[in-house]
């Protein structure tokens, strides 16, 4: 197997791609990130045998692995058309994926749990429906860790690194700008300010400084103005962490509705 790199992705917002967008966000708005999504398994090194996702719509106690064989559909938005309750990702998940991620874990001396009732959650089936339309890549799960800890989000990555070169994708998705109340504010210098911190960041030509620089985003410029909460960050954390040392790059970078998004790769 050729080895995947880790990416983080900014999966939009909502059923997105699906609805009849805001005048904020002009009608194409995100039809750039839809192209992203799209080319994103042309651009891998080889199909990957498996994703293993880790979407900021999900936090357990500890990091749950999904055991699920043909995982559900779990519609955790609101206020959308109900064609957007009608999308269907019928994904298989991967019960040797699973096992893998939950021994690489408890190997790393990080406690797990495994669920075989959650669903795709919409951070999950959005991006997915857009980069596999044919649902053909097993899907395995893992949650985020409800403390929202970048340090072990980070180690969290590092131990399911040697999933990568068996041939599995490692896929944080969540979104680099996260304040639904500052969406429509006209107000682009706070994701500006700190989407141009994060890039600087992510590729440091260090591994070890940029993971010591991720730990402390919340001192960086309009940090919480851009994350009041950190779950659709984290994500990144347990992509950079999977990076080992490879160096980190922007894949992507948009102004949607004036905040700018960016998504990242790392190998």
């Amino acid at each position: 197997m050729t080895r995947q790199p880790a990416l983080y992705l900014t999966h939009g917002g909502g059923p997105c791609f699906w609805i009849d967008l805001p005048e904020r966000i002009g009608a194409h708005g995100y039809d750039r990130l839809r192209a992203y999504l799209a080319g994103l398994v042309d651009s891998l090194p080889q199909r990957p045998r498996a994703i293993l996702m880790v979407s900021a719509h999900w936090e357990g106690p500890v990091p749950t692995v999904s055991t699920a064989s043909a995982p559900t559909m779990l519609y955790d938005y609101y206020g959308f058309p109900a064609h957007t309750y009608e999308l269907k990702y019928p994904a298989p998940g991967s019960a040797e994926l699973a096992r893998e991620a939950e021994g690489l874990l408890q190997g790393a001396g990080i406690a797990t749990a495994t669920d075989a009732q959650r669903g795709f959650d919409h951070g999950v089936f959005v991006p997915m429906l857009i980069i596999d339309p044919q649902a053909s890549i097993p899907v395995t799960m893992l949650s985020l860790q409800k403390d929202l800890d970048p340090a072990f989000h980070l180690a969290m990555g590092a131990a399911l690194e040697p999933l990568r070169a068996k041939g599995v994708l490692i896929l944080g998705s969540g979104s680099s700008f996260h304040n639904l109340r500052a969406l429509a504010d006209g107000d682009a210098r706070p994701s500006m300010e700190f989407d141009g911190w994060l890039n600087e960041t992510v590729t440091a030509g260090d591994a070890a400084a940029r993971n010591a620089g991720l730990t402390r985003w919340r001192s960086a410029p309009s940090a919480l103005a851009c994350h009041p909460r950190a779950e659709h960050l984290l994500p990144l954390m347990v992509a950079a962490g999977a990076a080992g040392n490879d160096a980190g790059y922007r894949s992507f970078r948009d102004v949607i509705g004036g905040k700018a998004y960016s998504c990242f790769s790392f190998g």
